[in-house]
């Protein structure tokens, strides 16, 4: 009897340790990073620095859903979700040519459609936002190698 018992009470706890670690590795899967550099790596020459973004100050502060600028495009419809996967930007977008099969733009150009047009956007409302018009604003100083 005693045995019994001893033996639930094992396989209750593995049980209970198995869904804790699960939990936990869920949970670490979907931390989003604070900081995210866009960086410049894949183009034969470097022309600008890279840029530094949050999501909390977008997310959070500006309220700006994570579909805005994650996306995952079926018949013409993003139905990427938060809390989905989320995939390099370079996955989808080349770094030298619009893919002509999914219609992706150009990595740069992507991101200056995505960041630049929300920023104008926000600054003709006369709401807060970060730069659009210089480069530097935007673009650190790139390191002298």
């Amino acid at each position: 009897m005693k045995t019994r018992h001893l033996t639930l009470l094992v396989v209750i706890f593995a049980g209970m340790l198995f869904l804790a670690v699960g939990a936990l590795t869920a949970a670490e899967e979907q931390a989003v990073p604070e900081k995210i550099t866009l960086a410049n790596k894949g183009y034969k020459k470097d022309k600008k620095g890279p840029v530094t973004l949050t999501h909390k100050k977008h997310n959070v502060d500006y309220k700006i859903a994570c579909a805005e600028c994650h996306h995952v495009y079926k018949d013409g419809k993003n139905i990427w979700n938060e809390g989905d996967h989320v995939d390099k930007c370079s996955t989808c977008h080349d770094f030298k040519k619009k893919n002509k099969k999914t219609k992706a733009m150009k990595l740069q150009n992507a991101y200056h459609k995505n960041c630049k047009t929300c920023h104008k956007a926000l600054a003709k409302e006369g709401k807060p936002t970060g730069p659009f018009k210089k480069c530097t604003k935007c673009h650190a100083k790139k390191k002298k190698k």
